[in-house]
This record gives structure tokens, C-alpha cells and sequence, in this order.
């Protein structure tokens, strides 16, 4: 399976304790059963119940994945910075992200390579995620060197539904969604709205967002899926502050601690995003099996962002003038176009179905990316750091099969190949050299290959519990910007390798559900990257290596109660030079990727009876905590607990919630770092001693909702 949205017919999922072909999926109500995982880490996640558990986005849905933290320092419409599987994978850079297959990383994006913003998917739309951890599926591409996140959409509840809510800093939010009772929960409208002032200085956001897709029947096997968004946004950004100059109550603001934890020193920091995918997929069912998926995509995309993370360090202003300031701007437009597919022949070979999968992609990207620095004063632009004309082509194949020899054993293997090529008009070249006057432009051209093995081993323990091994090569390809002429393009590689159990109870009557899964891991990237404050993204550092473990739980009731739990452990460091690769713990360790993780969501849902009237109600709760990270200079963060709950009551077609975020009103830091800077001023001498630096992260924060119903069908709970 390449990602791609499941099909709306229910398949029955195998019984556990049948024979034949051992089964270790979690099944997807509504739609088509989940395909075997390819590893212990591959989840295939229903949102159910869970989606009462408060969210401000549909970002914050990859925490149902064990080992996944998310953290923003640029505000509410910029990318979440993604730690997953103990790699900072950035705004995307190590992670690949889909939407209904269509991919939303970006190439050679000027605030970092593999930018992915999915800030603007709504939420009430999201029907389940696809979570590869690790480089195991042959459908796999580029940016998954940490592993695959695929967001799959769909509308079980037909009807429409109008919410309106009202929050703490003058939040407002209005939601439309539409889904015609007569469709499949494949067609649906939404219509997203969002604006607010922000928690402190500098932080009002504002965007507002459509999605639609109809599924179109062609014959009894044949289906077509158009499906469209866009999606425009802008936002303010605190940025970052020094620790000392909260503690020395030093900031523009007022002296109260509060105040001065949420201040900032810049406040030209911000950005602005648009965003329009068109797709349209085709999927057909053959005879005997198989099944043959056609899909062809264009997307169209436009972001801004500026930052600040050093004050007045970088610039070196011509004569004896003062600094001009250290505030980066990031443009970006680009137009991707693309093709994907796949095949599966449903061939059987003693007396088994043996899946045999063939897939391809093609992608081409024409995109404009350019940094400059901007002045603290008026901020208008006075140089620039680079100015690329960026096109890119990428054609990958894969091929996947799976085999069951046994009737307690499952092979799983394939490869696939990836070649890119690159074309870059560099327009910020020097308009002199050695050799005299030159036209300050240049184009460069480059070409790469890479082909990435992987294979799983699956063993039937008993009906229940199943033992998955897995491995993998992966790759991330490179930023255009860093190519030479006719250079065979270097790309990062990644190892993995991950062994562990799963078990699951359902069936037989029973009125619950029960699913564990754990599992350890390890990993070597030959060309990893860590933030540098310099550039504000993140920069190579050389290779890594990572060694870590999780284990995860859910649990369901009568559609009553979702309880899922989560616990990860990862420590990630920089290899000793010489030193052997099997030492995997040994080495310096990597900043800012926190070692311990765990994460806990939990849904109730009940009935009961007033004036001779049935009111639903619903209470979800969510839990973070998040371990210290490591720091450059042995420093370290402190821990991070928070948690959120949110109430609903619904009679009839109306329905009343309140959600309550950051219950016990944690001061904590969303982003921590440590360096040298200086936002005293122009004129201030810089210091040359490292200092802790933080952005803010959301103090206690009510939001009331209203929603109203209508055309509903008939059901039992809320």
C-alpha cells in the first residue's frame, strides 16, 4: 500500500483465530480493513472517540503515535517542528507527510528542506492516520528517513454541521461541514475559519480554508475521487527570548513575571501562507483480487516567514555603521505537479494469496526559494543570503511482495528506486571575481540514484500475539541550493532495524477491544542536521545514530470508552570517529531531541435521561510529558506535563462543549536553545557567553463551542 486513501468497502478482517496468513492490522471502522503493518512502529490509526480530546489543530493528531512531540516556535500557521522516533525531523525535513497521497513536504524550501505545513487541514475531516515509523514499506519516498505520516480523510457522519466557538484572547472559530446522506463518506465539504489575538505580544493569527471531494462511481469496481482545497493564512510570531532578560524582568514589557515570560524583543516576526491541492484518484478492482489505484495531483503553494533568533550578531555592515539587525526572511513559491500509482495483481501461489505490489511515482517541482536579512528598523530588506530558481524532477518505482510459506509465518520484502534531477538558477552570484566583471547569475545542474531494500519477518506467537521484525534503507534527498554543477547528488541515507511484539483482542462477542504493541529500534543517518541559530534552520552536522524503544496501548468499550497510551524512550547521538557502528550508545548526544516521551488520550461517552429527554454527554482528556532535552554545552530543559480536558452535552441537534488546554496554567517552553546573541541593541557589545533562550508556550486557555446538527442520522451516542 503506497498511502493512498482506503476503499469505502468494508472488507471483513480476518478472524484471529483462523488459519492462514497471520494478521497484525488495526482495522478501520467504516472503511476497508488496514493492511498488515510492515512493522511494529506502522499504525494505522482511527481518530474515533479520541477526537474529543481538545486539539488546535489537525497538526497535534500525530500524537496518537507513540514517540511523537510537536513544537512551534513561529506562531499558529507556521510548520510544527516534528520529534519523532528520536530524530528532530523539522518542519519536515525527516518525515514525510501526505494528504490523501498527495505529499506535502516541500523541496528546497528557503526555511528549511522538506517544509510541511499541515496546519491547514480541518480536523472534523480527518478519519484516520497512517504512522510509519522508520524507512520499512517500499511505498516510502523521499523524507522518510524518520518514518511517514499520512492523513486520510473522510465524513462518517452525514448531514450538516455548523460549530461556532469562542475563546480565552478573543479566539474565534466557525467550522461548516457537509456531508450529503446519500454519499459515501468518501464526498464531503468543509469550511474552516480561525482568528485570535494570541496568548501575548505579537501572536494574532488569522486563516481561513476549504476542502471538498466527491467520489464518483463508474461501474460496480471502478471509482473516482476529486478532491480540492485551499487555504490561506497569516500570523504573527513572538519568536525567541533570553532567559536572563526574563528573570532580569528586561523586555519591553511590563515588569510582572507573567509579562515578561510572554514578551519579545522583534516584533516584525511572522508569516503568511497560501496553499491549493487539486487531485483526482482512480481506483479499480480487478478480476481475482487485484486492484489498480491511478492518481494525478497539482499543488500550488506560497509562504513568507521572518524570524529573529539572534538580535544584532550577523550582520556586518559596511564602515562604522551599527548593526542593521538579524531578522531572516524566507520566501517561497512553488507549483508541483505529480503522478503515483499502483498495482496489485492478485496472483495466489499454493493455494494462498500472495500480494505482489508495483507502484511509481512522478513528481516535478518549479519553485522560486530566497533568504534575505531584513532591517530591525522599517524592516525593509538590505542583502541577501540566497536566490534560487529550483526544478526538480523525481521518478521513483517500487515493488513490494508478501508471502506466507507457513501458516504461523509472513515474509514481507521489496525495493525501491529513487533518481532525481536538478536544475538551479542561482541569482545572487557576485557581479565580480578574479577575473573581472560577470553576471551575477549561474546555472548548475545535478543528478542522483539511490536504491533502498527493505524487508519484514512476521511470526504467529498464538492467535493474539505476533512477533515483527523489520528492516530498511532509506534516503532524503538534497537541498538544490547546496548542488554543484553536474555533481552526482548526494543524499542522506538511513539504516533501521526494529524488532518486537504485538497483540490484540477482539471478536468472539465481546463488547471490547484491547491492542499492545512494543518495540526497540535502531538507527544510523549518514547526514543529519541540527538548528543553527546563525542561519535560523537547521544545518548538517554528519552522521547519527539513535537507539530506543516504545510501547503503546488501546483499549475500547461498547463505543463507550477509548483509552490509548503511549510511552517512548530514544537517545540519540553523534558517532565517535573510528569507533564501531554497532555502538549505538556510545557518542555525544544530540541537542534538543528529548529521550523520554509519553502521551495518554482517553474518551468517555455515555447517555443519560432529563425532563424524559436522552442528553448525550462526552468528557476527553489528553497528557503530555515530555522528558528534559539535552541542550548544546551540557545543558538541559526542564520536564513538561500538561494536560487538557474538554465536556460536551448534546440534546437533540444542539450541542454545547468546553475545553479547557493547559488545565494547571504550566509556564513552559514550547522551544529551548541555547547560544549567543544579543537583543540589547545596535550599538550593545555582544557577549560571547551561551545563554538559555525559549519561546513561550500557551498559558491555560478556555474555548466554549456550540454546534448544531441537522439531517443526522439516527444514533445512540453523541
Amino acid at each position: 500500500m503506497d498511502g493512498g486513501t482506503a476503499p469505502a468497502v468494508a472488507e471483513a478482517a480476518p478472524d484471529a483465530g483462523a488459519s492462514g496468513p497471520p494478521s497484525f492490522s488495526t482495522t478501520v471502522r467504516g472503511v476497508a480493513s488496514a493492511p498488515p503493518p510492515v512493522a511494529v512502529g506502522d499504525f494505522h490509526i482511527p481518530v474515533g472517540q479520541l477526537a474529543d480530546v481538545p486539539r488546535r489543530s489537525a497538526s497535534e493528531l500525530m500524537l496518537l503515535a507513540p514517540g511523537v512531540m510537536l513544537a512551534n516556535h513561529g506562531g499558529e500557521g507556521h510548520a510544527e517542528t516534528i520529534f519523532i522516533r528520536g530524530m528532530d525531523a523539522g518542519e519536515g525535513k525527516d518525515v514525510e507527510l501526505r494528504l490523501n497521497g498527495v505529499p506535502l513536504n516541500e523541496v528546497s524550501h528557503a526555511h528549511g528542506h522538506g517544509y510541511a505545513d499541515t496546519y491547514f487541514i480541518i480536523p472534523e475531516l480527518v478519519e484516520s492516520l497512517r504512522v510509519t515509523e522508520g524507512p520499512y514499506d517500499p511505498s516510502q519516498g523521499d523524507f522518510a528517513v524518520a518514518g511517514t505520516v499520512e492523513y486520510q480523510l473522510g465524513l462518517a457522519r452525514r448531514g450538516l454541521m455548523a460549530s461556532a466557538s469562542y475563546g480565552s484572547f478573543a479566539t474565534r472559530r466557525l467550522a461548516l461541514v457537509w456531508g450529503p446522506p446519500e454519499a459515501s463518506e468518501a464526498t464531503f465539504v468543509g469550511l474552516l475559519l480561525r482568528q485570535g489575538h494570541g496568548f501575548g505580544p505579537n501572536r494574532a493569527h488569522s486563516n481561513a480554508g476549504a476542502m471538498a471531494q466527491v467520489e464518483l462511481r463508474l461501474g460496480d469496481e471502478t471509482r473516482l475521487r476529486l478532491f480540492g482545497t485551499s487555504y490561506g493564512a497569516r500570523f504573527s510570531s513572538a519568536g525567541v527570548v533570553r532567559e536572563t532578560d526574563v528573570v532580569d524582568s528586561r523586555l519591553p514589557c511590563d515588569t510582572d513575571p507573567d509579562s515578561q515570560f510572554f514578551c519579545l524583543y522583534d516584533p516584525n516576526q511572522g508569516g503568511a501562507s497560501q496553499r491549493h491541492i487539486l487531485s483526482a484518484e482512480l481506483q479499480s478492482r480487478l478480476k481475482r483480487g487485484g486492484r489498480f489505484v491511478q492518481q494525478g495531483y497539482v499543488v500550488l503553494r506560497q509562504t513568507r516567514i521572518r524570524d529573529n533568533f539572534t538580535g544584532f550578531l550577523q550582520d556586518t555592515p559596511p564602515g562604522e555603521e551599527a548593526q542593521r539587525g538579524d531578522n531572516t526572511e524566507g520566501y517561497y513559491r512553488g507549483s508541483t505537479v505529480g503522478l503515483r500509482g499502483r498495482y496489485t495483481p492478485g496472483i495466489t501461489l499454493l493455494g494462498q494469496p500472495q500480494p505482489l505490489e508495483l507502484g511509481y511515482v512522478a513528481r516535478f517541482d518549479d519553485v522560486r526559494t530566497r533568504s534575505r536579512r531584513l532591517r530591525d528598523s522599517g524592516g525593509a530588506p538590505y542583502t541577501t543570503l540566497f536566490d534560487n530558481q529550483v526544478r526538480t524532477t523525481h521518478l521513483g518505482a517500487y515493488a513490494s511482495l508478501r508471502a506466507a510459506p507457513r501458516p504461523w509465518l509472513t515474509l514481507r520484502g521489496g525495493v525501491r528506486l529513487d533518481t532525481f534531477l536538478f536544475g538551479v538558477d542561482d541569482e545572487n552570484r557576485p557581479t565580480s571575481d578574479r577575473d573581472g566583471p560577470r553576471i551575477p547569475e549561474e546555472s548548475l545542474e545535478a543528478y542522483g540514484f539511490f536504491a533502498s531494500p527493505r524487508a519484514s519477518a512476521e511470526v504467529r506467537l498464538s492467535p493474539r500475539l505476533t512477533w515483527l521484525t523489520s528492516v530498511g534503507l532509506g534516503a532524503r534527498s538534497s537541498d538544490a541550493a547546496a548542488l554543484s554543477d553536474a555533481e552526482l547528488a548526494p543524499y542522506a541515507r538511513v539504516a533501521s532495524g526494529e524488532t518486537g511484539l504485538g497483540w490484540r483482542l477482539e471478536g468472539e462477542g465481546r463488547p471490547y477491544t484491547l491492542e499492545a504493541r512494543g518495540a526497540f529500534f535502531a538507527t544510523r543517518v549518514s547526514q543529519d542536521f541540527v538548528f543553527d541559530e546563525k542561519l535560523g534552520r537547521n544545518q548538517p552536522i554528519g552522521a547519527s545514530q539513535r537507539l530506543g524503544a516504545f510501547i503503546s496501548a488501546r483499549g475500547t468499550w461498547a463505543e463507550r470508552l477509548d483509552v490509548q497510551a503511549s510511552v517512548a524512550w530514544a537517545k540519540a547521538t553523534l558517532p565517535v570517529p573510528g569507533a564501531s557502528a554497532w555502538k549505538l550508545w556510545d557518542g555525544t548526544v544530540m541537542p534538543y531531541i528529548p529521550q523520554l516521551l509519553g502521551r495518554l488520550d482517553a474518551s468517555l461517552r455515555g447517555t443519560a435521561g432529563v425532563a424524559g429527554e436522552q442528553l448525550g454527554w462526552s468528557l476527553g482528556l489528553g497528557h503530555s510529558a515530555i522528558g528534559p532535552k539535552p541542550l548544546p554545552l551540557d545543558r538541559y530543559s526542564e520536564s513538561i506535563f500538561l494536560f487538557d480536558v474538554g465536556a460536551r452535552a448534546r440534546w437533540k441537534a444542539m450541542e454545547l462543549g468546553l475545553a479547557v488546554e493547559n488545565l494547571l496554567d504550566t509556564r513552559w517552553r514550547e522551544s529551548e536553545f541555547n547560544y549567543v546573541s544579543n537583543f540589547r541593541g545596535p550599538d550593545a557589545p555582544a557577549s560571547l557567553l551561551a545563554t538559555r533562550h525559549f519561546s513561550a508556550g500557551a498559558p491555560r486557555t478556555f474555548t466554549g463551542t456550540l454546534t448544531v446538527y441537522l439531517d443526522l442520522q439516527e444514533e445512540d451516542s453523541p
